[in-house]
């Protein structure tokens, strides 16, 4: 029996290292190179963002036409910073968060609603914390252009300086590719569809074939929800790893990560709890079991935990790698997904308990 259950993880990742889209690995890509002059307008939602959102818009000053910013209710000063920001700026004061909206969606949407009327040939959605280098959004519409797509999303660069990022951030990252593999997000041949919210670049005809920003106004998980929206009306999608932009929000403690992972794990789950022990259950047998196989005492079942470890870490390595982490904190991926299931936990605790989803200052995924 104890051989039997040693074996599960072992075809996991065998599965996971050879029949998951290759998601493992680490592919920057790089258009060829040409002159871009397409009309560009990017769509910042701020709320409380002061701390942040001047370097952001430095950052992005010159790489688009237009900049607009929708404040929304800020207590810091977000507005006045971004006002000062440049002469391509222009800010919005947001209007009250209407029933049925999540904050951000409805910054989003009546930036949008701005940015439509200067007629630009993509809108660039993204956040106040995010730092874009100079090239990377000409590297970003050039993919677009080339490919044909119709959303086309850089997973940036997350912070990774704080004890607590060190440990946590690679492996959010590596989980999040491994549920939306990026070549399957971009063949037509598979249903998964995934955009990261950072960094999003976005035709405006794709985006009313979808009957726009309002068609996903109460998800939590919008990003992702506006892909899968884009892709099932036809549209072609891609996301992309890049160095070149980056998030500059730093999370001090593992305390402020486990919250931010709690913020959407139970409606990734869609609030089933049947789902979240199949997902417990999985996360177990997957990343626990291999370590705890080799305290069993018995010599199969000791050696298929440790192949089952090692390929886990060779799956790992070129995420740790990818964010300049000794390799050898690819051994500690069990560690690491039993905090992540203890955040998984907790975002089904708050939901229950009608607060989950909590994000400055708002609850936004209640149970009805």
């Amino acid at each position: 029996m104890l051989v039997a259950l040693a074996v599960v993880p072992v075809l996991i990742w065998l599965y996971l290292l050879f029949c998951r889209g290759g998601f493992w690995r680490i592919c920057i890509e790089h258009p060829e190179p040409r002159p871009v002059t397409t009309c560009l307008v990017a769509v910042i939602p701020a709320r409380n963002e002061a701390a942040v959102i001047g370097r952001a818009l430095r950052s992005l000053s010159g790489s688009v036409s237009q900049i607009v910013v929708v404040d929304d209710a800020s207590a810091d000063g977000t507005a006045d910073i971004a006002r000062s920001a440049g002469d391509n700026v222009t800010v919005l004061e947001g209007k009250p968060l209407p029933p049925g909206w999540t904050g951000k969606l409805w910054a989003l949407a009546q930036g949008i609603e701005h940015a439509l009327s200067l007629d630009p040939d993509y809108l660039l959605l993204t956040d106040a914390d995010i730092e874009h280098d100079a090239g990377s959004m000409t590297d970003l519409t050039l993919i677009a252009e080339q490919r044909g797509l119709d959303l086309a999303s850089y997973m940036v660069k997350l912070a990774c300086v704080t004890r607590a990022e060190k440990a946590l951030i690679p492996a959010f990252v590596f989980f999040f590719l491994k549920l939306y593999p990026p070549k399957w997000i971009a063949s037509e041949k598979f249903r998964t569809s995934g955009a990261a919210g950072g960094c999003i670049l976005i035709r405006p005809e794709a985006l009313a074939r979808i009957g726009g920003i309002a068609a996903i106004r109460n998800e939590v998980i919008d990003d992702c929800a506006l892909a899968r929206a884009v892709k099932c009306n036809a549209g072609k999608v891609w996301l992309g790893l890049t160095c070149q932009t980056r998030s500059i929000r730093a999370y001090g403690g593992f305390g402020e990560i486990g919250r931010m992972i709690s913020r959407t794990a139970f409606s990734q789950l869609r609030h089933s709890t049947l789902l979240l022990v199949a997902a417990i259950a999985g996360l177990f047998v997957t990343y626990l079991l291999p370590p705890l196989l080799l305290l069993s005492g018995k010599r199969l079942p000791m050696i298929l935990g440790a192949v089952a470890w090692l390929l886990m870490s060779g799956v790992y390595l070129p995420m740790v790698r990818f964010y300049n982490r000794s390799p050898l904190w690819s051994l500690a991926l069990p560690l690491i997904a039993l905090f992540y299931m203890g955040a998984t936990l907790h975002s089904a605790v708050q939901y229950w308990r009608r607060r989950g989803g909590e994000w400055k200052g708002r609850t936004q995924d209640i149970r009805a």
